[in-house]
C-alpha cells in the first residue's frame, strides 16, 4: 500500500512539524494521509489539523476518516466494560497541567463514569497512576474491575483483568490503555461487564412509582448526611423528617429516647393500638391512610370538639390545651403528638406529672418562637423516662409530626431500607 508513495515520519513529540509538512505538501497539489494509530480524532492529530487549517486560512480540503480507538479495541477484548455512561482521560502532562487532569479524575470519580486511562506511564511519569488509584479508591470499592490492555490488535498484544486495589505501575505503559469499572461494573469468566440496566430486579419493578420515588429521594438524602455514628431508628425517623421538609439540619435535630421507635411499633402491631391524638388536624391527614385501616387505629383531634371549645371559654386557655384535657380524660395511654401547639404540650407535661396520664409515647415537633423550645425541655427533663421523639429547637410542624409517626409504623422496612409500603 505505500509503494510509490513519499513517507514522512517526524516521531514523537514533532506533531505540530509534522502538520505544518502536511499542509505544506498539500497546498502544493498533492493528497495527503496523515496517519494516526487508532482513531485520529481521539488524542490523535486530527484536532490539530483543524485549527491549523484555521490558522493559515488554507483552503485544503480536510477529511477525517474514522478509526477504532484503543479504549474501544480494549473494551471488545475485555467484554463489554463500557456498557453504561463512560469517560477517558489522558495522564499526559505534556499539553495539560496535572492539576487540570487531577480534577477531571476526582470528577470522573466522584460521578461514577466508567473510566478510560490513556497514557497512563511514561520514564518521566512514574507516580501519577498510582495518584489516580488513590483518588478513585476514595469513591469505588477495592474490588472495582480493572481492564489493562496493551498494543491491541499487534502481535505482542496483553490483556489483564485486577481489582483496582491491586492496581500496579508495573501493569502500565505508554502503550497500554486502562479501563476502570463503575460502582455495578463486575467480572465474570474472565470478562468486564458494565450493565446497562435491562435486567432488573422484580422486586423493585413490582413497587408502585411512589414508593420508588421515595426510595430514590431517601438514597439522595444518605448520599447527603452522615449517619456513621447514629442507631438505625435514628437514621430512620431523621430520613422521613428530611424527605418531608428537605431540610437536610434534622439529621441533627432529631432525638429519639427509650427505645420509642420500637416500643411504639410493637404497641402499634400488638393487636389492639393505643389511640393516637394530635393537637392539631393537620397531623391526623398527614399519616398513611392505608396503614390506619389496616391496623384498625383510632387517629383523634379534639381541636373542634364542642366540648372544647367550651372548656377553652371557661377556663381561659387555648383550644389545644383544652383538647388535651379532654383527650387525656379518654385516653389516658394514648400515643401523643404534637406538630404545632407547644401549648398542648406543656399541659401534656402537667397531667403527666400530676399522675393523670400515662401516655404510650410522645411525638414532641411543635413548631414556632414562644415557648416551643421550652415545651420540650419541660417533657425531655420532665418525664425523662417517657418513650419520646423530640425535633430539638424551633423546628417541627404537623408534616414533621406525621411523618415520624409514619417512621414508626414502617420500622419493620428500616432494616432493609426499602421506605413507601402503600404508596
Amino acid at each position: 500500500m505505500t509503494h510509490g508513495k513519499e513517507l514522512i515520519d517526524t516521531g514523537m513529540k514533532k506533531e505540530r512539524q509534522r502538520a505544518e509538512k502536511a499542509f505544506e505538501l498539500a497546498e502544493s497539489g498533492k493528497v495527503v494521509a496523515v496517519i494516526s494509530s487508532g482513531d485520529s480524532g481521539v488524542y490523535g492529530m486530527a484536532p490539530l489539523l483543524w485549527e491549523m487549517k484555521a490558522e493559515r486560512n488554507s483552503e485544503v480540503e480536510l477529511e477525517v476518516v474514522p478509526g477504532i480507538s484503543a479504549m474501544f479495541a480494549a473494551a471488545a477484548r475485555l467484554g463489554a466494560p463500557l456498557g453504561h455512561d463512560f469517560c477517558s482521560i489522558s495522564m499526559s502532562d505534556l499539553l495539560t497541567p496535572w492539576e487540570k487532569i487531577e480534577k477531571r479524575i476526582v470528577a470522573a470519580a466522584e460521578a461514577d463514569f466508567v473510566t478510560a486511562v490513556y497514557n497512563p506511564l511514561s520514564k518521566g511519569r512514574f507516580w501519577q497512576l498510582m495518584r489516580l488509584k488513590e483518588l478513585f479508591l476514595e469513591q469505588r470499592s477495592p474490588d472495582t474491575p480493572v481492564g489493562i490492555a496493551r498494543n491491541v490488535g499487534r502481535e505482542d498484544e496483553k490483556i489483564q483483568l485486577v481489582k483496582l486495589v491491586d492496581l500496579d505501575v508495573s501493569m502500565a505503559d505508554m502503550f497500554t490503555v486502562l479501563i476502570i469499572g463503575n460502582s455495578q461494573t463486575f467480572s465474570s469468566a474472565g470478562k468486564m461487564v458494565t450493565p446497562r440496566g435491562y435486567y432488573v430486579s422484580k422486586e423493585v419493578n413490582s413497587d408502585k412509582l411512589g414508593r420508588r420515588i421515595m426510595n430514590e429521594s431517601f438514597r439522595t438524602i444518605l448520599e447527603n448526611i452522615d449517619v456513621s455514628d447514629r442507631s438505625l431508628a435514628h437514621t430512620w425517623v431523621a430520613l422521613h423528617c428530611i424527605h418531608t421538609t428537605a431540610d437536610f439540619s434534622l439529621n441533627e435535630s432529631v432525638e429519639l429516647t427509650n427505645n420509642v421507635v420500637e416500643v411504639l411499633h410493637e404497641k402499634l402491631y400488638a393487636g389492639h393500638p393505643p389511640v393516637i391524638v394530635t393537637d392539631v388536624s393537620m397531623v391526623t391527614r398527614g399519616i398513611r391512610r392505608a396503614t390506619a385501616q389496616k391496623l384498625g387505629l383510632q387517629i383523634k383531634c379534639y381541636l373542634d370538639d364542642d366540648r372544647v371549645r367550651q372548656m377553652a371559654s371557661d377556663m381561659d386557655i387555648t383550644r389545644t390545651q383544652a383538647g388535651i384535657r379532654l383527650a387525656v380524660q379518654e385516653h389516658p395511654n394514648a400515643i401523643f403528638a404534637f406538630g404545632n401547639a407547644p401549648t398542648a404540650l406543656i399541659e401534656l407535661v402537667k397531667l403527666i406529672r400530676n399522675g393523670k396520664a400515662q401516655p404510650s409515647g410522645v411525638v414532641a415537633a411543635p413548631v414556632g418562637f414562644v415557648n416551643v423550645r421550652e415545651s420540650k425541655w419541660q417533657l425531655k427533663y420532665g418525664c425523662p423516662d417517657l418513650p419520646a421523639v423530640f425535633v430539638n429547637g424551633r423546628k417541627g410542624g404537623s408534616n414533621v409530626a406525621a411523618t415520624i409517626l409514619n417512621a414508626i409504623l414502617s420500622w419493620n422496612e428500616a432494616k432493609e431500607m426499602h421506605p413507601g409500603e402503600g404508596l
